[in-house]
């Protein structure tokens, strides 16, 4: 079966070690419930305000929206006019620019999103750059068939998720 692990190599050492073991997308689908979780079990040093923590290296410009719960690590960067809503990770060094948004997804360390992204329903890995306009899209599925199938080897899975 899929392990995650063996796609993000720093999921084991990171906060979403005790969810390795779960597929990629029942991960993104309880985003909200992961951070949640993440927020209140943290043993860093983060300033938190209801189910938001942000570490005292991080620059949030004025601006930019952020919706808990979430997670803002060390020396990351949010630009004016990014909104990050629905259960978001970032790790440390990660820059979410101007017009981004980020939705139920978790960014791996050094990984950056230009200006005019979306990314939602997502793990990316560490040190990923998604330039102007990338859109990795989560719910545009005009099938008549909406569920969604990952091909893993030769046989085909289903998710159980619709985006």
């Amino acid at each position: 079966m899929l392990k995650i692990q063996e796609f993000v190599q720093r999921l084991p050492s990171s906060p979403l070690s005790s969810w390795y073991d779960r597929l990629p997308w029942s991960i993104v689908t309880n985003a909200e419930e992961i951070v949640r979780h993440m927020v209140l079990a943290s043993h860093e040093v983060f300033e938190q305000r209801g189910t938001i923590a942000i570490h005292p290296t991080a620059i949030i410009e004025a601006g930019a929206v952020v919706k808990g719960p979430a997670i803002i690590g060390a020396e990351c960067f949010v630009a004016n006019g990014a909104y990050l809503r629905g259960g978001v990770w970032l790790d440390e060094r990660c820059i979410i620019g101007p017009g981004s948004e980020l939705k139920s997804s978790f960014v791996f360390s050094g990984s950056k999103l230009a200006h005019l992204n979306f990314v939602g329903d997502t793990i990316l890995g560490s040190d990923v750059n998604l330039e102007a306009g990338s859109v990795i899209a989560n719910h545009r599925n005009e099938r008549i068939d909406k569920q969604i199938r990952v091909r893993i080897g030769a046989m085909l899975h289903s998710t159980g998720v619709e985006k």
